[in-house]
């Protein structure tokens, strides 16, 4: 099974969670967004750097992060997309990235 491109059958690492999280925070927040002044590369980046200030609020390490670092984070996101986002979504992207960071070992 793949989630945000992992390959749950493989090891997973924390940079490829964290990774994870920048798509899945993409596809949640800005993939369906009308942001017309902005093109896919630039949503993307923007949703980069919106994960990235996630780690740093976290004050924890975004090149070299643990599981416990990304526990932080999505706790942190999930939090910050209550403002608008469904429930039932949030719950949902929160789940699958807590799947991948289980299988961190």
């Amino acid at each position: 099974m793949k989630i945000y491109g992992i390959d749950t059958d493989n090891p997973v690492t924390p940079v490829m969670v964290r990774d994870a999280i920048v798509e899945c925070f993409y596809q949640a927040h800005c993939e369906q967004t009308e942001m017309e002044e902005m093109n896919e590369e630039q949503l993307k980046n923007y949703c980069h750097e919106l994960v990235k200030s996630s780690f740093s609020k976290a004050n924890v390490s975004y090149d070299s992060p643990t599981k416990d670092d990304l526990l932080k984070v999505i706790g942190q996101l999930a939090e910050f997309s209550k403002s608008f986002r469904n429930p039932e979504v949030i719950k949902k992207h929160f789940e699958e990235i807590d799947t991948l960071i289980n299988l961190i070992k």
